[in-house]
């Protein structure tokens, strides 16, 4: 699967963030997320494969969004060829607010996986922890943030007043930002988007050594696609604080509400893509850039079994059939 669809999967995030990005700094969040979504549906339904969107925008009854159990793929209306079955998970703009008031760090993510391979994750929120490789197994999501912070600091061989920490800048978050302080750890506060900070924990590079806090689980699952293919690690158990939660667990088959799950079994799958392109400019990847006649993007893919690690540069303009790429890899321990 990964080698057949990994370039299929790049077009279509690669299409959705030119479009969304059109609509960059125009202040309409509807918008821009509606250019995303319309793009890679469309995009997605010239794959050669019987995909099910398992993580996406809403329900059946949420159309036009992408809708949890949405069939797409090229089997949705050619029924004479046998296609592989995928599991998609998507955000068709990770940061809507970002693109549309023209601030660093939005893009479209595509994540995908042979069947059952991604966990159906309810839209509820989901405490997390994420460190990248050199930090696998030495956290632990129940203890407090000192402790953490110190085996990070220890595995990295640095002082804990060297690490910077992300955290999303919400209310819930006021105790947790005091007791990382008062360790001595830099804080970066993010608005949106802790889908693209959890994937720069885990990359070279960034100067980020950990996430923190609580967010989206359906952007947790999709975190946890990344990180199988950079080997680094997610720690997250949903918040269930309310009887609707409860029943809209039983509804997607989870039995037990205060299970930490670590990064396999968010993303169980054997064969996992992850592929994500920027929309506006951030500190993983640049945004999409427009000149006389094209445009410019940058990309990255990643594969599980070829732990492989790739930013894409494709440079599209008028009067070429396809586009050029620039091509780095690097392979993560």
């Amino acid at each position: 699967m990964e080698t057949l669809l990994s370039l299929e999967f790049l077009r279509v995030v690669e299409q959705a963030a030119i479009a969304s990005a059109r609509t960059m700094g125009l202040g309409n969040g509807h918008k821009s997320d509606q250019a995303a979504v319309e793009t890679m549906r469309a995009e997605m339904d010239a794959v050669g494969m019987d995909g099910t969107i398992v993580i996406g925008e809403g329900e059946r009854d949420e159309a036009p969004m992408l809708y949890i159990g949405e069939k797409v793929g090229a089997a949705a209306h050619d029924k004479g060829h046998k296609y592989p079955q995928v599991d998609i998970a998507v955000d068709p703009l990770e940061g809507t607010n970002l693109c549309a008031t023209g601030q660093p760090n939005a893009m479209t993510v595509l994540a995908a996986s042979d069947k059952g391979g991604l966990l159906h994750a309810p839209d509820l929120y989901m405490e997390k922890i994420i460190v990248g490789p050199a930090c696998k197994g030495a956290v632990d999501l129940d203890a407090p943030p000192d402790h953490n912070l110190h085996a990070i600091a220890k595995r990295l061989d640095r002082d804990v007043e060297d690490l910077v920490v992300i955290v999303l800048d919400r209310p819930r978050h006021e105790k947790l930002i005091q007791d990382i302080r008062k360790t001595g750890a830099r804080i970066l506060l993010i608005s949106d988007g802790d889908l693209s900070a959890g994937i720069s924990a885990a990359v070279m590079n960034t100067g980020v050594h950990a996430v923190m806090g609580t967010g989206g689980a359906p952007e947790g699952v999709l975190t946890a696609a990344a990180l199988r293919c950079l080997n680094g690690q997610i720690l997250a158990r949903l918040v269930v604080s309310k009887p609707e939660h409860e029943e809209r667990l039983a509804q997607m088959g989870i039995k037990d509400g205060k299970r930490i799950y670590d990064t396999a079994d968010l993303a169980p799958g054997d064969n996992i893509i992850f592929a994500c392109t920027g929309v506006t400019p951030g500190s993983l990847l640049r945004g999409v850039r427009f000149f006389g006649g094209g445009t410019r993007t940058q990309s990255l893919i990643l594969k599980l079994k070829q732990r492989q690690v790739r930013f894409v540069d494709t440079v599209s303009a008028c009067g070429f059939t396809r586009s050029s790429r620039i091509t780095h890899c690097a392979l993560m321990g």
